[in-house]
């Protein structure tokens, strides 16, 4: 920021925001890999700005925005047109340059970003942008063939198989219902529903509060008016547009991208740009009294959505996301490590979702002997049907014709250990353990913070 806008007080207050905002605390402190992709954003645009100065410095600018799409896959999108637009924009003085500095940045971008970018094309880098993509949306289909039937019910035609019309084809079709959710997702992105009451409705990407605090969304509008009213760098007013008309894009076109912050946080630095110069700006048009007022009742009504934010952080929010934060896990398979030594095998369920993952981290299973073993072998158990399994370990769910927890002695032994889901059994057995299904000996019950049961580990009795 101070390399860019030569603003010391700017930069300071910049700093600020970003650190006590609740969309960079909520993947901070959770360790998202975003976190790495936005360093390496900022880190490049300021060694850009640098290197236009210094030329043997713009290598490491296009070495670290060639970094960022192995980061995020976001940065996939917007990482090449940001360099074009950066390009466009500045190459005057690109190629006002030394030559041997041009062939640094362009070998450090070709070297870092050619592999990733042949993955996207040719290889799987694809993959996970195919499963969530507006594009490949298997409910697309079925929505079209639905409007247009209600086109034709409209004109009191009855019956099956209606043919549409041209005019039902042009109204209704993939390109237009794709055109209707990226619009909305675009619009949903800026919406104060998002940035300033509820947020990201996933609750391992926020609390459920705004990803600013309210009191922001004054400094917000403050901000985009002094900055397109008295800030005079051309330059500078496109990019920090660009910067936020197309960070929304690669969100925009994947389902439920409106509110997802996660792939929306590409605009998380210029949004905060705003808000510290809607900031800084007010502050030094203010004069005597009412500059301190404004300061006082900023940093009070500040203060109150902090504090608040903490207090839904620390007391309630551990409670809301136990779930989603796959919660009881790490003791669950904790208990199972405590007690393996003295059964032959270990049944971990999957009725709730896959636990591989979870058994691979938290039971410490030696990583060569992981990757020896995967992919897993499989096989088939009264009971179960198929699992798969490594070593004595084998993952899977009982039967789904029929066969419940209470049918589970018919199909374990003394020698045998399940873990099991809370929702297979239908007693809270934390508050009632005499309600332990009949032949079962119920070694441990595995509660979510708030108390409720999580898991159970059983293992039969033989009776």
């Amino acid at each position: 920021m101070l390399e860019i806008f030569k603003d010391e007080k700017l930069a300071l207050v910049s700093a600020g925001v970003l650190a006590f905002s609740p969309w960079h605390v909520q993947y901070s402190r959770a360790g998202f890999e975003v976190t790495l992709l936005l360093f390496l954003l900022v880190l490049g645009l300021y060694f850009f700005f640098r290197g236009l100065k210094e030329g043997r410095l713009l290598w490491l600018s296009t070495f670290l925005l060639a970094l960022t799409p192995w980061a995020y896959s976001t940065a996939k999108l917007f990482t090449p047109l940001l360099l074009i637009f950066l390009f466009f924009l500045w190459r005057r003085q690109i190629f006002s340059l030394s030559k041997k500095y041009l062939v640094w940045a362009a070998l450090a971008l070709l070297i870092v970003g050619a592999p990733v970018a042949y993955s996207t094309v040719f290889g799987g880098g694809s993959q996970r942008f195919g499963y969530i993509s507006i594009f490949t949306d298997p409910t697309i289909r079925p929505e079209v063939g639905v409007a247009r039937e209600r086109d034709a019910r409209m004109r009191g035609e009855t019956g099956t198989g209606l043919n549409p019309t041209i005019v039902d084809k042009l109204f209704h079709n993939k390109f237009t219902l794709w055109g209707s959710v990226i619009l909305k997702n675009y619009f949903e992105s800026f919406s104060t529903e998002f940035l300033f009451n509820k947020g990201d409705l996933n609750l391992r990407h926020s609390i459920g509060v705004g990803q600013f605090y309210k009191v922001e969304a004054i400094a917000l509008l403050l901000g985009i008016i002094f900055f397109a009213t008295r800030f005079k760098d051309k330059k500078i007013k496109f990019l920090i547009l660009f910067w936020i008309l197309v960070g929304i894009v690669p969100a925009a076109i994947t389902r439920d991208g409106g509110r997802h912050a996660t792939r929306l946080i590409l605009i998380l630095p210029p949004l905060v740009f705003l808000i510290s110069y809607g900031l800084v700006g007010t502050v030094n048009f203010l004069k005597g009294q009412y500059k301190l007022l404004f300061i006082s009742f900023y940093l009070l009504l500040f203060s109150l959505g902090f504090i608040s934010y903490q207090h839904n952080y620390w007391v309630h929010y551990p409670w809301e996301s136990e779930r989603w934060w796959h919660a009881g896990f790490k003791e669950s398979f904790e208990a199972v490590k405590e007690a393996e030594k003295d059964y032959d095998r270990v049944i971990i369920s999957m009725a709730g979702e896959p636990a591989w993952i979870f058994f691979a981290g938290w039971s410490e299973y030696p990583p060569d002997k992981w990757h020896q073993g995967y992919p897993f072998e499989s096989t088939y158990l009264d009971g179960f049907g198929g699992l798969s399994y490594i070593d004595k370990y084998y993952f899977g769910a009982l039967d789904e014709k029929g066969v419940s927890i209470y049918d589970l002695p018919k199909y374990i032994t003394t020698r045998d250990l399940y873990l099991a889901v809370a929702k297979e059994v239908s007693w809270n057995l934390i508050m009632e353990p005499e309600r332990t299904p009949a032949g079962l000996e119920l070694i441990k019950a595995i509660a979510y913070p708030s108390g409720e049961p999580a898991f159970y580990l059983f293992t039969g009795t033989g009776k």
